[in-house]
This record gives C-alpha cells, sequence and structure tokens, in this order.
C-alpha cells in the first residue's frame, strides 16, 4: 500500500478523460471537487483559494494527489473500500484515522521518521501531509533495483524500526489507542496469511497457526506494511509511510514484512543478491539489537517462523509481488517456503543460508 509523497510515477491533468491508474475504476478528476472541499474542512486553503489537484500514482489501497497551494504542494491520501488488486480485497475506510496516529506516535519517538501531518478530515477519509520531493527522498524500492544497494541504510531502517516498537512496548494508553484487530485482520493476516492458508491445503494448518500466533501477540506498536515502496531515503534516514495497518500487537510481523523483501528482491535483480542478502543481515541486526521489551531471541523465534508464510503469500496470496512472475521465480519461492514451514529453523541467519544457496544459482543463471 504504497502512498508516493513527492514521488511522482506519472502525472495527469484533471481534465483527462482517463484514469490516472488504469486500476481506478473512474476518473479522479470526477472527485477533485471533494479533495479541496476537505481541505476547506482541515483548514488548509486561504480564502478563495482553488487549488489544482493532481493524481499520483503506485498506490493500491487509496487515492492519492497532490494539491497546490499558494503555500506550496501538499500531498492528501484517501482510503479506498476496494483495494485496486485482481481479488476481492476489502477493507475499513475508516484506517486513515489510525495511520494518521501512527504518524504522530512514531513521530514523537523519532521526528524525522515520518512526514509531518497537516490536516485530517475523518469524515471523508482523508488527511493532509507534507510533500516530499524525489530528488531528497527517493524511494528505497526503486534504489534497490536500479543497484544502489546501502547496507548501512537499512541497517538504519532495522534501528528506528526497533526504537519506534521499543519505545511502545508495554504501554497500556498505546494498546487502547490501536486497538485495530478489526482492521490488521482482514488487511495483513487474512489475504496474506489465510489467503495463502486456502491455496496450499498441505500448508494450511502452519499458516492458521501463525495467524493465530501473531493475532494474538499484543507487545507494541505495528506499522504492517514495512516495505522498501513505503520508505523513502531521506538525508536524515528513512521515512516510513502508509501505516494503514497500524495495530497493537507482534513487531515480529513489522521485521517479517521488511526482511521478505530483501529476500525477494534476489530474484528480481539476481545479480546483486549477494548485496540484497547483506541488507538483510545488517537490517536483523539492528533491529535485534534494539529489542528491549523482550529477549530479542525470542522476538526472532516468532520472525523466523513468520517469514516463510509472508514470502509464500507474496505469491499465492492476495498481493503478490509484481517482479515474482517467471515460474521459476514462483517455483523457489513455493520451495524454500514449504520447506520451511513444514520444518522450521531457529534463527533468521538459517533462512538467509538457506535463500543464499538458492539465489547463487539464480545469479549465474540469470545475472
Amino acid at each position: 500500500m504504497q502512498l508516493i509523497a513527492g514521488h511522482v510515477e506519472s502525472l495527469m491533468p484533471l481534465d483527462v478523460s482517463v484514469p490516472a491508474s488504469g486500476q481506478h475504476s473512474t476518473p479522479l478528476h470526477a472527485n477533485a471537487r471533494e479533495f479541496v472541499a476537505a481541505l476547506g474542512r482541515m483548514g488548509l486553503l486561504s480564502a478563495g483559494e482553488v487549488p489544482a489537484i493532481t493524481p499520483l500514482t503506485g498506490g493500491v489501497s487509496s487515492d492519492i494527489v497532490r494539491a497546490n497551494l499558494r503555500s506550496g504542494p501538499i500531498c492528501i491520501k484517501r482510503a479506498l473500500p476496494k483495494l485496486k488488486v485482481t481479488a476481492d480485497w476489502q477493507a475499513p475506510v475508516e484506517r486513515n484515522r489510525w495511520e494518521v496516529q501512527w504518524m504522530a506516535t512514531a513521530g514523537a519517538i523519532a521526528p524525522d521518521a515520518v512526514p509531518r501531518i497537516l490536516g485530517e478530515d475523518r469524515d471523508s477519509g482523508m488527511f493532509a501531509m507534507q510533500f516530499l520531493e524525489e530528488h531528497d527522498y527517493p524511494v528505497w524500492k526503486f534504489q534497490l533495483r536500479d543497484g544502489i544497494i546501502d547496507p548501512a541504510f537499512a541497517s538504519e531502517v532495522g534501528r528506528t524500526l526497533a526504537l519506534i516498537h521499543a519505545h511502545t512496548a508495554d504501554n497500556g494508553a498505546v494498546a487502547q489507542q490501536f486497538a485495530t484487530d478489526h482492521i490488521f485482520f482482514p488487511i495483513r493476516l487474512e489475504p496474506y496469511l489465510n489467503a495463502t492458508a486456502r491455496a496450499h491445503p498441505d500448508l494450511a494448518a502452519s499458516l492458521e497457526e501463525l495467524v493465530r500466533i501473531t493475532g494474538s501477540t499484543k507487545l507494541a506498536l505495528v506499522h504492517g506494511d514495512v516495505s522498501p515502496k513505503n520508505i523513502l531515503s531521506g538525508p536524515r534516514g528513512p521515512v516510513f509511510l502508509d501505516a494503514e495497518c497500524a495495530w497493537y500487537g507482534d513487531p515480529a510481523f513489522d521485521l517479517a514484512f521488511c526482511l521478505n523483501h530483501m529476500l525477494l528482491k534476489c530474484l528480481w535483480r539476481p545479480q546483486w543478491s549477494s548485496r540484497y542478502l547483506e541488507c538483510f543481515d545488517r537490517l536483523r541486526s539492528s533491529y535485534l539489537a534494539g529489542v528491549t521489551w523482550e529477549l530479542p531471541a525470542q522476538t526472532e523465534s516468532r520472525t523466523t517462523r513468520l517469514l516463510p508464510g509472508l514470502f509464500l503469500a507474496r505469491v499465492d496470496g492476495k498481493s503478490p509481488v509484481e517482479y515474482v512472475s517467471a515460474d521459476w521465480q514462483r517455483a523457489a519461492v513455493r520451495d524454500l517456503a514449504t520447506q520451511l514451514l513444514l520444518r522450521p529453523v531457529t534463527n533468521l541467519a538459517e533462512i538467509k543460508q538457506a535463500w543464499q544457496r538458492k539465489a547463487d544459482t539464480f545469479a549465474s543463471m540469470h545475472g
């Protein structure tokens, strides 16, 4: 679920007759007045101001636009009730409320790690935030794609994530504020793990057990979508976007979700597999060094169990990753995930080593 704040893959004027993204069911320009009205209710417009509204592409869960105010550009996000994917994936639109609250909570802990929230209009499911220019805040996913692979940045992602988890752990007030099982389950556990269990009856018991363990573990404030597409490489470190899945639960989910992408990138650009796996190591070690709410080995154990399920979900769940499309890629994921789900290992290093052996083959065959 990507919010692109300033990261414009393509800009379209509002008077075009086609959607801003091929996945929109209606042209976004038809709703421009709604964004302007929401800006007014947020108190962000000066007298008589009617800003230009420009769609931004990239998200599957929201409509995202740039508003060119007299004071400068800002970004507006509106949650959608049905995600723009092939599968039938419904989600409560009030999730924007907790996304805003996650950014406020995380921003109080790590001010440089989130964009600044400028306003919120709960009735319309919209909020406004700081517009971050792409040349200063490149998307980490695109850097990884293009060979700009910095293990030190991966380490900083892990450190910052652990910092947010540590400062919200064992906090009853935060737990009460983010009691969002009704959002996290339909947006995360069902489309990833339950849907994958239906696709793999032989693995259903293992996957459903992951749902039970993850869903019942309540330790810290979870972002829920810690993916490189939702992380900007800012001048002061990582900036986290798209906290629509914010939930007080198991921090191991965030760690597993992000580490999963370091494994998957080996299929996207096999020639750089060793560098992606170095990022895996650095992110893992820096995160675990910041675990204070329990023994780091406990967090690592749950992450190690969860990671193969999320790995398989990006092929056979409701949100398959777009660059794992060849038969050999999907087969590689299914093979390792099945092995690890049926015969779990004890730590993340073992998963990395098992994937490294496969990645070495990818690099020689497809690099």
